[in-house]
């Protein structure tokens, strides 16, 4: 069995694994869409708070680890959804 995915930004996602639902895909790709839009904002109030005078040190760190864990977590719910090529 095997289901196709088409997210927002046309990347094509596959689910081999039968034992994952329809229901739990889209679960993870509405995640997926909502640490998308999380990521880029902060990507965007990072460049901001860069760009000022003053720049608040610890919070422009905090905004960074903030954006790389989103972006690990995006890597994990992905792998959730893309078949092992080595199996």
């Amino acid at each position: 069995m095997s289901v196709r995915l088409i997210c927002d930004d046309y990347e094509e996602i596959t689910c081999r694994d039968p034992f994952v639902h329809q229901e739990d895909i889209e679960a993870i790709r509405q995640r997926l869409t909502e640490l998308r839009v999380e990521h880029r904002d902060l990507d965007e109030a990072i460049a901001r708070l860069a760009e000022g005078v003053f720049v608040d040190q610890l919070q422009l760190s905090r905004l960074k680890k903030r954006k790389l864990l989103i972006k690990d977590m995006i890597a994990r719910l992905e792998s959730k959804l893309i078949p092992d090529l080595n199996a």
